[in-house]
């Protein structure tokens, strides 16, 4: 009997032991904190000498960091992109350019910053910029931690953070849990900034450059701290004409059109206070210009109480003109700006307005560069710079009229074209048309530099079967078409024009006809918007009658 009984008792005693062995077992697993330390490398996704980057707080995986000799560096197109949009790589020239209000700053691979090493980085068909760089012409702070891996911390955010303090020494782990290895420790008393807050854990980022999560019963307390910057950010100045604009383009295509100066303007019963003579012409992609300027025309101009503005477009004699050559060269943007700066100082005009038009979306960008460029050297000799634009469309996004808002002096919407030769038949300028170009530029740029231009003209189309052709006719013109064909005209409300059509043995004739009425609801906008003024296009194309309506004084 008593041989039966031990034999039990120790299976018991056994099974009681692997039992509670099983129990240790689990209660280790489940409620003992693990001291497992993590794979810095593998938790932030990166091998060998490359660099995590966290751009406010945040770990971005597609951006290639480079540390170099202790200095970090910041692909350009993602600086561009995210962080300051004046950094401008010239690829053909291998350049770095910068434009200051006043001044415009180059650099290159061989040119060093104050810690003797370089700038910028240009290597394997990419650009990096030095984070000291960037940090000089952006409101930025950052940190790098190259202990166990590279790390860089970069910011462009401020106000108020909060921060805690370890109440002993803490872990900190990858995720929020005991069992989630550790990323690293802070010491008792050690501060760290919270990021987030759970009920059990807070995600932080520690002094020494890890982001991951802090159990809440090793935090002694929190509080709020204000970061402050202490950038200064440059004060871009702007001429203005110091009264509403009234601006007429003045078409010359040659020197006698100069002579036309004194009977265009007799018209305009003393509205025009700025004249813009298509003088300068593009010819190359050097920056070479024809020019027409006359120091006689200005000279008469000023005695009218006039601005001369000098327009510079892109199609008159730009048979030769690739713009994404011209425009992505920094040598040729020199050129054409000592060009213009020199043409200016001999004849004396008082602005330059920018028409170059037909830009390609990826050619956008280096025209936008040009305008920063010519602002400094205009603003250098005080002359007022002025961009044409077309309204706002998808296609044109690139030409960045918030920049333009910036640097240039005034912004110029050139409120026609909605239906153009080539196109569609339909109005040249509806009301709708022109409200939501202004509408969509002031989402860009201030009222106080935006000019809407309005047409003088209008098309007369024909359809003939499936041809479709257009005729530009100034108001005079447009209006005796009418009277002499006996058009019918429909007032379109919603269009705020008048309509009519003939039916001829050739076809049908249309006109959506620009006159006094139609005109005079378009200055009603740039006075509703408060704008700075309105632009003409063009003299000779007017009535006598039109001016006493566009006068904005």
């Amino acid at each position: 009997m008593k041989r039966t009984v031990i034999p039990v008792l120790t299976v018991i005693v056994l099974l009681l032991i692997i039992a509670g062995g099983f129990a240790a077992a689990r209660y280790i697993d489940r409620y003992i904190p693990t001291r497992e330390l993590a794979d810095v490398s593998e938790v932030l996704g990166i091998s060998g000498g490359e660099t995590a980057f966290y751009y406010n707080n945040e770990r971005l995986s597609d951006v290639n960091v480079t540390v170099r000799d202790g200095q970090a560096y910041l692909p350009v197109d993602w600086v561009c992109k995210n962080l300051n949009e004046k950094f401008y790589w010239d690829d053909t020239e291998k350049l770095l350019v910068y434009t200051l209000p006043d001044t415009v700053v180059y650099a290159d691979r061989r040119t060093m910053g104050s810690s003797g090493k370089p700038l910028l980085l240009a290597e394997d068909g990419g650009v990096w910029l030095s984070v000291g760089l960037i940090a000089s012409y952006t409101d930025i702070r950052s940190e790098l931690f190259t202990s166990r891996v590279n790390r860089l911390f970069l910011y462009d955010d401020w106000g108020e953070e909060t921060t805690g303090t370890a109440a002993a020494e803490a872990p900190v782990r990858v995720e929020g849990g005991i069992k989630s290895p550790i990323l690293t420790r802070v010491a008792k008393g050690g501060e760290f900034t919270v990021l987030e807050t759970g009920e059990e854990w807070s995600r932080v980022r520690t002094a020494d450059g890890y982001i991951g999560w802090i159990q809440h019963k090793h935090m002694q307390g929190t509080s709020v701290k204000e970061n402050t910057s202490t950038f200064s950010a440059p004060v871009y100045t702007s001429l203005t004409l110091g009264e509403p604009v009234c601006l007429a383009w003045h078409q010359t295509l040659r020197e006698e059109d100069n002579d036309a100066i004194d009977r265009l303007i007799a018209r305009t019963n003393g509205a025009v206070n700025v004249i813009a003579p298509t003088w300068l012409m593009l010819t190359d992609n050097n920056g070479t210009f024809e020019s027409f300027a006359s120091r006689e025309y200005v000279g008469k101009a000023h005695e009218l109480g006039l601005q001369v503005w000098a327009v510079l477009d892109n199609f008159n004699k730009g048979e030769n003109v690739n713009s994404a050559v011209l425009f992505s060269r920094t040598s040729a943007r020199k050129a054409l700006i000592d060009g213009l700066m020199a043409e200016a100082k001999q004849y004396g005009f008082d602005g330059i307005n920018l028409d170059i038009e037909g830009i390609a979306p990826e050619v956008q960008p280096h025209y936008v560069q040009f305008i920063r460029e010519l602002s400094v050297a205009c603003r250098n000799q005080g002359l007022i710079l002025s961009v044409d634009n077309y309204v706002p469309s998808g296609y044109t996004s690139g030409y960045n009229r918030a920049e333009q808002g910036r640097v240039a002096d005034y912004v110029i919407i050139m409120g026609y074209d909605e239906h153009y030769a080539g196109g569609d038949p339909g109005s040249t300028a509806s009301l709708p048309f022109v409200e939501n170009g202004i509408a969509d530029t002031l989402a860009e740029v201030p009222a106080e530099k935006v000019i809407n231009a309005v047409p003088f003209y209008t098309r007369r189309w024909e359809e003939s079967g499936e041809d479709v052709s257009s005729t530009a006719l100034g108001l005079a013109a447009a209006r005796n078409w009418v009277e002499e064909n006996q058009v019918p005209l429909y007032w379109q409300d919603e269009l705020g024009q008048y309509y009519g059509e003939l039916t001829t043995e050739n076809g049908v004739q249309m006109i959506w006809l620009e006159e006094e009425r139609s005109l005079e609801l378009k200055m009603d906008l740039i006075r509703k918007y408060g704008l700075a003024g309105v632009a003409c296009w063009k003299l000779g194309l007017d009535t006598e009658t039109v001016w006493d309506l566009v006068n904005m004084r």
